[in-house]
């Protein structure tokens, strides 16, 4: 009976990628003539990335936009901070972690002698 692979997710294709460029890219720069085709290839490409990152850094509508979802987003936080335990959780875990150094103590004031 053939055994039947699943097929691979999103997550997976990345860290494939990251891994074959992470393996492959030190390689591939030993390779003589690589960094002329690196640079080569890098002053035919800076200027569109150039234009990509500054739409983001320069374009005022982006700004308008975060203008725009930061009340609600900040609303939904405060909801959420209020709605959550945090301040008991809290408590709970110094308490656990007081409980757990006890035994600590014990042998330290044993080993000591006081």
């Amino acid at each position: 009976m053939p055994v039947r692979i699943p097929a691979a997710g999103m997550t997976e294709y990345i860290f494939f990628g990251a891994a074959g460029v992470g393996t492959l890219a030190p390689l591939a720069m030993g390779i003589p003539g690589a960094e002329e085709r690196v640079a080569r290839q890098t002053a035919k490409w800076a200027p569109r990335w150039e234009r990509n990152i500054n739409f983001f850094t320069n374009h005022v509508p982006v700004e308008r936009g975060v203008q725009r979802i930061t009340p609600p987003v900040e609303r939904a936080v405060h909801r959420v901070e209020h709605r959550l335990p945090l301040e008991k959780a809290a408590v709970a875990t110094g308490h656990v972690a007081e409980k757990s150094m006890e035994p600590l103590h014990k042998i330290k004031h044993n080993w000591t002698m006081d």
